[in-house]
């Protein structure tokens, strides 16, 4: 064979070989591309093991244990006063000592209530003096009437003494008219104890009035006096919050049937007020151990547990859902700790020993339910299903499909296709079940345990 013929075919066999190995190069970097912590799109993470705890993240604010209330004037519906606007008011986070100003009440009301009794007032004098002279007047009239109808009694006796000697009929004559005399003046003296009485009434009466309102003028006034708002302890102030949460402030307003204005706090115990919605509320329980950070100081870390969760929900402002308020005693406090300052607690609902976890980002899911992870191979990956247990806000624990040895995809890897490989196609075994539990509580059964059931038996 001709030279010239023999080296070009040697060249395009080189060519040949080097373009095959280019494409097999691209291949096996496609095939492999998972292979490594990251390559950039794909990131592998390993399969832990060990304590898996469950929690409930929730954000609440820090309330003093015990405090005492500084209250709004006592007898505000008794005058038909049924809400008043705070004037001034001190900063809250003021220190005060007892006796020292807090707030001012707008008065304008009471101060019209005072006038209109002090004009009141000045009706009944009036009314008890013309009552007085009236009747003063009554009784020296029916005196007069008494002294003359005794002189008529005189006179009629004076006539039937004369009439000793006169004929029968003239003495019969003188007994009746002296005896009609005695009934009339026996009749005026009754009649003049009655008036006497009747007068008397009258007059306690007016004057029962008169005091009456006296008493309310001066109530009214003490009244009056309590607008003026003073701290009944020594403490620092925290004011009551409002409607929607908003704490009371100049242009407020408080009613009769809710006169707390402010309280006085007791800096020594706290508990950390938070409010669970109703798809976790079922894990929450009295005692349950908690850890509180506070965002005023992030390296501060708290203990306290779980000391009240409400029976019935409530609907908080700007939120859809129903909500449980579930009250956390703090263990031990410090000097930086105010009450009102916002906390991230940490409700340890569950703990479990040797528990196989992951990632939630790890977990990708079908139609059908079906849980699944994408398990890093030394070709690549392949899909595999797995059984979910308890979840708390960052990883999942793996009953069954995985163990600790196994590598997976932190995310859907690029290219990906292929099936799932389904738990009973498999002879994996099942994850060790929890050794510990801090908690009883159950939640409801997910659809992996539900199919977990069904491939047992």
């Amino acid at each position: 064979m001709d030279s010239s013929l023999l080296e070009r075919l040697k060249g395009k066999r080189a060519i040949f070989l080097s373009v095959g190995g280019i494409l097999l190069a691209i291949t096996l970097f496609f095939i492999l591309g998972g292979q490594g912590t990251s390559d950039g799109a794909n990131i592998i993470v390993d399969v832990e093991k060990g304590k898996f705890v469950v929690e409930v993240n929730t954000t609440g604010e820090l309330e003093a244990r015990n405090s005492t209330l500084i209250m709004g004037p006592n007898n505000l519906r008794r005058y038909r006063i049924w809400n008043v606007t705070i004037q001034k008011i001190i900063p809250e986070g003021t220190y005060v000592q007892k006796g020292d100003f807090v707030a001012f009440l707008d008065p304008s009301e009471i101060n019209g209530r005072i006038k209109d009794t002090e004009e009141r007032i000045e009706e009944l004098v009036a009314k008890v003096e013309e009552t007085r002279l009236d009747t003063a007047l009554q009784m020296k009239e029916a005196r007069n009437k008494l002294i003359n109808l005794k002189y008529a009694v005189e006179e009629k006796q004076l006539i039937l003494d004369q009439s000793e000697f006169e004929a029968p009929a003239t003495i019969k004559k003188a007994e009746i008219e002296l005896d009609k005399s005695l009934r009339a003046l026996k009749q005026e003296e009754e009649n003049y104890q009655l008036k006497s009485l009747q007068n008397k009434s009258k007059m306690r009466s007016t004057k029962s009035d008169l005091f009456r309102v006296q008493r309310d003028l001066e109530d009214m006034k003490a009244l009056q006096r309590e607008f003026t708002i003073k701290a009944p302890e020594d403490g620092m102030i925290i004011y009551r919050k409002g409607y929607g949460g908003r704490a009371i402030k100049e242009g407020s307003q408080i009613n009769a049937w809710d006169l707390v204005v402010a309280t006085l706090p007791d800096l020594s115990t706290m508990n950390s007020i938070t409010y669970v919605n109703e798809v976790d509320i079922r894990r929450i329980k009295v005692g349950q151990a908690v850890t509180i950070g506070l965002d005023a100081f992030p390296d501060k870390q708290l203990t306290g547990k779980v000391t009240d969760v409400a029976n019935v929900g409530e609907q908080r402002p700007n939120s859809d859902a129903k909500v449980f308020k579930v009250t956390v005693a703090i263990d031990k406090i410090d000097d930086e700790t105010r009450p009102g300052m916002t906390t991230s607690n940490n409700i340890i609902t569950k703990e479990i020993e040797d528990a196989i976890y992951i990632p939630l980002e790890c977990l990708h899911s079908q139609a059908d339910s079906i849980s699944y992870v994408y398990i890093s191979t030394n070709i690549g990956y392949r899909k595999h299903e797995v059984l979910v247990g308890e979840t708390n806000a960052n990883s999942a624990q793996i009953l069954m499909g995985l163990s600790e040895q196994d590598r997976i995809y932190l995310s859907t890897p690029t290219n990906e296709e292929g099936e799932i490989l389904l738990l009973k196609e498999l002879d994996g075994k099942r994850n060790e079940a929890p050794k510990k539990q801090v908690t009883d509580s159950v939640p409801s059964e997910s659809p992996d345990k539900q199919r977990q059931k069904k491939y047992n038996k």
